[in-house]
Order: structure tokens, then C-alpha cells, then sequence
């Protein structure tokens, strides 16, 4: 008992040192970051937005696409991957009035899902790049100008990745502590593994990709839940750069119901699975670079959560008056370091966002006990959906997260 405990005592130190080590080099470079040099001349760039049944949200969308602002040929394709919702009469009527916006129909294939339609969106269009936004996205109109300018300027760079925002951060609790958590993993720890490692991280929105890349590499893989983990590997592993700008930014709805956060991000979590799997057979996904990420996702998304399952074990038998396994050290350590790091890292992005409240402090302090606990749910949950389906050789089906109607109150 005593061995195990120290293995997994270890575990959680070189996460810990991890953690710790890249949340300040994220700090040091956001600190540092200066915007990026003007072209003199802009590439010419696609927007593919795949949608299905987004109704709710798409007229914002495009609002919003329509405000970009680039100096380079720029043309809006929105995908409707066979909506049954009024998403098709909206886009046509955008396509009516701005010609640089194009509703495309895209024909019914599988396996269904994002990766098929993306795939779709790149055969009927041409450019030097293309940029990918979820259909509830709202990108700041020098979004994708930020990102170009950036790829352009960086040798070997495959495209850019920018910074989400949650625009329903203030729907509800739930909301809040997901905007909180953008702000850590979306872009402080982004910024810290590119100031380390020169490793960056495709968002699944606000992506900007080099055309001819994805051409060499196969384009999406259709299987893949995780399409933007999956292709972000795979980059690297080709040697290929993704640099980080934290000044580019899109607004995202975020789930404002527990079950609606569960079956998204048990997609996200099942999704990574797939690609942990398929890392395992692929050598490429271990040398280099490519290493620091495939390990940076067994530590997020296994080791993590196991840590935090043994963390709170640890913590319950405590305080209930149970015994611990004599150690070097005491193993109430493990629960009370957790907290200190995982509190650390959200009032550091906190603090370097300027978006310090009474409020968002308050909610940094319990998140621990309350959203942070969550992802033992989410583990569990996809892990046995994983497996399920390998056990009856059956295709994970595409999960669409539930869209809501924002309040214009609640906008940015």
C-alpha cells in the first residue's frame, strides 16, 4: 500500500511542477506579448462555419462575420449540414446582402459530425487559409487580421490560434465558472506551453490553418470528437508550428445547464480517449515535441482527474477520523496542494485579464469543490461510452451542444 501511495504521490508532483511552471510562463509572456507587424500584402482566407439546427444563434453569428475587418480576400462560407431549423433562411438572406457571405448545403454523409462538414467546406472552396468558427461564435472584427499576420510572421507555422471568451458568462453560475476556466486553459496555459515549447493548441474555433498543410496531412479525420486535438497532434508531430494570440478574440456561448455541459464536454473527454488510443500506435505522437503534448493530455485528462479522485479520498478519510497510510509525508498534502495550484493558476488568469471582481474571486475559491469535481463525473461518463462502443465495433455519434438565446443585456 505504502508503494502505491508514493507512486501516486509522484504522479501528483510532477503534474503539480507542471502546472505550476507553465502557468507562470504564461503570465511572462502575456506580460511580454506585443501585437504583430502589418502585411504588406494579406493571403486570401476562408471562414467555414459548420452549422446544424443553429437558429437560435446564427443571425448573431453572422452579424458578426460581417463586421471582420481584413485587408486580404475574405469569403463566409456557413455550412448547413441538413438543419430542419429556419438556419438556412437566415444565411440565405445574409448571402443576399453581403456577397462576400455563401450558404452551402452540404450533402448528408457519415459519420456524422463536424470533421465531415469542415472536410466538405474545404473541397468547394479556395484559398491561402482557412479559419474555422463554431456557428455561435462571435469573433471581435480584427480577429482573424490578428492571427494572419501572426502565421505570416512565423517560420514553419501550419495557421495561429486565438483566445475564447464566454459571452453568457453572467447566465449563471455554471457559465461563470466555465468563462473562469477559458481563461486558464484557453489561454494562459496556451500561452505558457507556446513561451516553453513553442506548442500551440487548436481551440476548435477561432483556428486559423494554412490550406496546403491540411492537404498534405489528409485533411480531418472524420472519426475524431476531438477534431481539434486530434489535427493539433498531427501538426506537430509533421513539424509544424501553432503560435498563440492572445489579443485575438471570439465570444462563444457556453452550456448554461449542468446536462447540457455533461454530454458536450463527455464528447470533448470521449474524443480525447480516441486520441490517447491512437496515440498509442503512433510513434510520431512520442518524439520531440509532439511528446510534451501527448503527455500534456495523459496528465490533463487521466491523471488529473485520477489525482483529484484520490485527492478527495484522501481529504474524506480525514476528516471522518480514518487512519492514512504512514508516509514521508502527510497525504492530507495532496488535497490541500491540488487546491493551492488549481486556485493559483484561475486568479492568475484573473489578474491578467483585468477582470478582477469581488464575485469571480468568491467562485475561484469554491470552484475546486464544485465545477473541478465535475470532471471525475465526465471521466467515468466517457470512458464508458468509449469502451462500450469499441466492445460493439459501433461509431460514436456526433453530440450537438444545446444552443439558448442571449440576452442583449448579457452581451459583451
Amino acid at each position: 500500500m505504502t508503494w502505491v501511495i508514493m507512486i501516486i504521490m509522484a504522479f501528483f508532483w510532477i503534474l503539480l511542477i507542471f502546472y505550476s511552471v507553465v502557468t507562470i510562463a504564461g503570465v511572462w509572456y502575456r506580460i511580454k506579448y506585443k501585437e504583430p507587424k502589418k502585411l504588406a500584402v494579406y493571403p486570401s482566407v476562408a471562414v467555414l462555419i459548420p452549422a446544424h439546427n443553429e437558429g437560435i444563434v446564427i443571425e448573431e453569428t453572422l452579424r458578426a462575420m460581417a463586421r471582420l475587418t481584413y485587408k486580404g480576400k475574405l469569403d463566409i462560407y456557413l455550412l448547413d449540414d441538413n438543419s430542419k431549423d429556419e438556419t438556412a433562411n437566415i444565411a440565405k438572406e445574409f448571402a443576399k446582402v453581403f456577397s462576400r457571405i455563401h450558404y452551402i448545403s452540404v450533402p448528408k454523409g457519415t459519420p456524422t459530425g463536424k470533421s465531415r462538414v469542415l472536410n466538405y467546406g474545404l473541397s468547394i472552396s479556395q484559398s491561402d487559409y482557412f479559419i474555422v468558427y463554431d456557428a455561435d461564435n462571435e469573433p471581435e472584427p480584427n480577429a482573424l487580421e490578428k492571427l494572419v499576420e501572426v502565421a505570416e510572421g512565423t517560420k514553419n507555422a501550419a495557421g495561429a490560434v486565438g483566445y475564447v471568451k464566454t459571452k453568457n458568462a453572467d447566465a449563471n453560475s455554471l457559465t461563470r465558472m466555465i468563462g473562469l476556466e477559458f481563461q486558464v486553459f484557453q489561454l494562459l496555459m496556451q500561452c505558457g506551453r507556446w513561451a516553453l515549447f513553442k506548442l500551440g493548441s487548436l481551440a476548435g474555433t477561432n483556428m486559423l490553418l494554412k490550406r496546403s498543410v491540411l492537404e498534405e496531412l489528409g485533411g480531418y479525420d472524420v472519426y475524431a470528437l476531438a477534431e481539434d486535438a486530434e489535427l493539433t497532434v498531427r501538426l506537430t508531430a509533421a513539424g509544424y508550428l501553432l503560435p498563440v494570440v492572445p489579443s485575438s478574440w471570439t465570444w462563444e456561448q457556453e452550456p448554461e445547464k449542468v446536462g447540457t455541459f455533461i454530454k458536450q464536454r463527455t464528447r470533448w473527454l470521449t474524443g480525447n480517449i480516441y486520441l490517447l488510443e491512437k496515440s498509442i500506435f503512433d510513434l510520431s505522437h512520442w518524439r520531440g515535441r509532439t511528446f510534451v503534448l501527448s503527455l500534456q493530455h495523459v496528465l490533463t485528462y487521466l491523471v488529473f482527474v485520477l489525482l483529484l479522485l484520490f485527492s478527495d479520498v484522501f481529504f474524506i478519510m480525514s476528516i471522518a477520523g480514518y487512519e492514512l497510510p504512514n508516509t514521508e509525508a502527510p497525504l492530507l498534502i495532496l488535497w490541500f496542494m491540488s487546491y493551492i495550484v488549481y486556485t493559483g493558476q484561475l486568479l492568475s488568469a484573473l489578474v491578467i485579464d483585468r477582470n478582477v471582481t469581488l464575485k469571480n474571486v468568491i467562485f475561484i475559491f469554491i470552484m475546486y469543490f464544485t465545477y473541478a469535481q465535475l470532471f471525475i463525473i465526465l471521466l467515468i461518463r466517457s470512458s464508458s461510452v468509449y469502451v462500450w462502443s469499441r466492445l460493439r465495433g459501433k461509431t460514436i455519434a456526433w453530440d450537438k451542444t444545446r444552443r439558448f438565446k442571449v440576452q442583449k443585456e448579457e452581451l459583451p
